[in-house]
């Protein structure tokens, strides 16, 4: 014997459109809050200082470092000896304390010395995350 189950009609009668709606809502919400939030930093003003303040670390930006033939340090476009690489990568570090990010390309035909002089360089300027690149084998 069959048995029927009365299932009702609150359900055929419901409507979707006023969910919809509340998430357009609350999405142009978060939209509109965070680019409040975005205004609140770029505003210029001038800040007090104070003896214990650490500067504003801003996402790590990762810095390159290129090695050619000859071993010559190209940092930004700008060539740059052994001595010059190290304040630079210095400053690095204390704009992104413990986050700097150092990326070292070097020639496949430069000296390895090189290679290894800039790690050592980053190593004394207490940048931790620096790795060396290479490219995919085509065969």
């Amino acid at each position: 014997m069959a048995v029927n189950i009365n299932k009702g009609t609150a359900l055929s009668n419901l409507s979707l459109t006023p969910l919809i709606d509340i998430v357009f809502l609350l999405l142009i919400f978060f939209l509109v809050a965070t680019r409040f939030a975005e205004e609140e930093r770029e505003l210029d003003i001038q800040l007090p200082d104070a003896s214990e303040a650490q500067p504003l670390t801003t996402k790590p930006r990762e810095m390159f470092i290129n090695i050619d033939e000859q071993g010559r340090y190209f940092v930004t476009g700008k060539f740059l000896t052994l001595k010059e690489l190290h304040p630079v990568l210095e400053a690095a570090y204390v704009n992104n304390p413990g986050r700097a990010s150092v990326v070292i390309r070097a020639d496949r035909k430069c000296d390895w010395e090189y290679v290894v002089a800039a790690m050592n360089a980053c190593k004394k300027a207490k940048i931790r995350d620096y790795r060396v690149t290479t490219r995919e084998s085509s065969a």
